[in-house]
């Protein structure tokens, strides 16, 4: 099963509120005796500033009268805020534009929630740490490479772009495009175990929140380990972080791309591991850390190269 992580399935609940009017002093009190690191102020039954540890701790280093330093002194406002339905990634950018580490979940104007980086660490740490790779988008030489993979299918087709013929660096990317086929999907309950019916039976399935049968997704995932094993050399996992973003219908042809974003040394990279729908939206995001050996001598390797 897959379906895309949502601000409601991480958020904080209930959510510690205070009022404007009350102290700094107050305050503090009580995020240390409920163990939280921040209060979110109401008034009216509306949210109208939000308070962290860090401000408080500074207004009473900086008040030479913290019990009456008020919270509507010290608030920050207006208040970034998200929806309990938004996908968690589409959160962590929110944070991102606003440059700030919690959100504020409202729905229908009225406060329900409370999400936090160290909520979207917790739950899902590839959303938050992809946010943190970048890669050099700098034009590069191109070449088609065929691994000593022990078989091609015809409805199969790869891709493999690099920076430079010396070796894998930053930049470097493969793509594997399939279909997922009705074959692939029973061969795959058989060979993992997993018959969830979700998968395997139409009428159950419709019953669901899909309304249908999706493939599964670690099925779908690992077309990943498919582009992986088309880069140049012998590509070993060492990790992979994976969010699953929305369901893959069975016959729908995917594409995982991977793209090298960083260089460890000792012959190790990091990858952003993607793999899209038939529409170009992304289904799965992750990253990877993978080891790449030199391809064994008797490894044979065409390359044609790309003006």
């Amino acid at each position: 099963m897959s379906y895309p992580i949502r601000v409601a399935d991480v958020m904080s609940t209930p959510v510690v509120t205070a009022a404007p009017k009350e102290t700094v002093a107050d305050a503090a009190g009580t995020l240390l005796e409920k163990e939280i690191n921040s209060v979110v102020l109401v008034e009216d039954d509306e949210v109208v500033g939000i308070v962290t540890g860090t401000d408080l701790i500074r207004a009473l280093d900086r008040s030479e009268s913290p019990r009456e330093k008020l919270l509507a002194d010290v608030m920050s406002a207006p208040v970034a805020t998200t929806d309990p339905a938004a996908e968690l990634k589409d959160a962590l950018e929110t944070m991102h534009d606003h440059g700030v580490a919690r959100l504020v979940v409202v729905e229908d104007g009225r406060l329900v929630g409370l999400v936090s980086t160290d909520d979207v660490i917790r739950y899902a740490p590839q959303v938050f740490h992809r946010r943190t790779l970048t890669a050099d988008a700098e034009s590069a030489p191109q070449y088609h490479a065929r691994q000593e993979t022990e078989y091609e299918h015809a409805d199969w087709t790869f891709e493999c772009s690099t920076v430079s013929a010396d070796g894998l660096s930053v930049g470097d990317r493969a793509e594997f495009s399939k279909p997922i086929s009705e074959a692939d999907v029973r061969s795959f309950a058989t060979a993992s175990g997993d018959t969830n019916r979700l998968h395997l039976d139409e009428r159950y399935a419709g019953e669901t929140r899909f309304g249908r049968r999706i493939a599964h997704g670690t099925l779908v995932s690992g077309l990943i380990s498919s582009a992986l094993a088309r880069l140049p050399g012998v590509t070993i996992y060492v990790s992979q972080d994976l969010a699953f973003l929305g369901p893959v219908d069975i016959g729908e042809r995917v594409t995982a791309v991977c793209e090298i974003v960083g260089e460890i040394g000792d012959r190790k990279f990091e990858l952003t591991t993607d793999v899209l729908d038939s529409d170009g939206e992304r289904v799965i995001e992750g990253e990877a850390t993978v080891l790449v050996d030199d391809a064994p001598e008797t490894a044979t390797v065409e390359v044609e190269t790309i003006a």
